[in-house]
């Protein structure tokens, strides 16, 4: 909670997720060590998405958290639910997730 907060594009959130969580890629990730996933928005289109992230670097770290502590206000990592190791609800989109 109390650490650094990413925020990136994938169109193959678990293997990118899997990715930083191995230390796989050079880069912010693996510098900071951010390895739980306590966040993510679906988009329709590729070009949502990236507009959507670079509208979320604009605010502010206070911001950021809040948005986060809404839906997951444990900062509980979400990958488990990604790869279907829990049958919990609390997390909608994951469904839309898994069916890509």
């Amino acid at each position: 909670k109390h650490g650094v907060i990413y925020t990136g594009v994938t169109s193959q959130l678990p293997s990118r997720v899997q990715q930083h969580r191995e230390g796989a890629i050079d880069g912010f990730t693996k510098r900071y060590g951010a390895h739980r996933l306590v966040w993510f928005e679906t988009h329709e289109t590729m070009t949502g998405a990236i507009q959507r992230e670079k509208n979320i670097k604009k605010y502010k770290r206070e911001w950021k958290v809040n948005l986060i502590e809404r839906n997951n206000p444990d900062w509980h990592d979400l990958f488990p639910y990604l790869l279907g190791r829990t049958d919990d609800q609390r997390w909608p989109e994951v469904e839309q997730v898994r069916a890509k």
